[in-house]
């Protein structure tokens, strides 16, 4: 294999590796940093990328190129499935339509009533946090749908490995 060859499947490889694992630094900084607590949808957001990372990960480790792809493969599905829920989860934000849950509340650590019952209220249908009129869940159904959409162009013009022939 020459390294043109290599190169659109270890660009994606990055892609899909780098950008779920920034978006969920983004995503767990905006909670224990910046004080913004995540409702139930977008929690939801988070476990696609949690499995992106996996997958992305094994595709650096040295297995045969056609597993490397179908990692990458289905990382960029991760990716994009945590973009449509992002995409559905701003529309509520933004009331074009309606949400599974209204509301949700965020653990504190504790389990007494008193625990309990002073657990902040988020509400998965008011964006607590906006740039430019998006929503955080804007900003990751445009990051990850792009991205995934930028890994599944790169993986498409990688060329297949083809069967040397003696």
């Amino acid at each position: 294999m020459s390294f043109q060859c290599m190169q659109p499947l270890t660009t994606a490889r990055l892609i899909a590796l780098l950008l779920p694992a920034s978006l969920i630094a983004g995503a767990l900084g905006s909670q224990h940093f910046g004080g913004l607590y995540p409702c139930e949808m977008c929690m939801w957001q988070r476990y696609p990328h949690y499995v992106a990372i996996i997958l992305a990960g094994f595709a650096f480790l040295p297995v045969p190129l056609r597993l490397r792809y179908l990692l990458v493969l289905l990382a960029a599905l991760a990716i994009a499935t945590s973009g449509a829920i992002g995409l559905f989860h701003a529309g509520v934000e933004y009331h074009w339509w309606e949400g599974f849950t209204a509301c949700s509340v965020v653990g504190t650590g504790g389990t007494s009533l008193s625990d309990i019952m002073s657990a902040p209220l988020v509400r998965c249908d008011q964006a607590q946090w906006s740039l430019f009129g998006i929503s955080l869940a804007g900003y990751n159904a445009l990051f990850s749908l792009g991205g995934a959409a930028a890994i599944l162009f790169l993986c498409k013009t990688q060329r297949q490995p083809t069967r040397n022939r003696a």
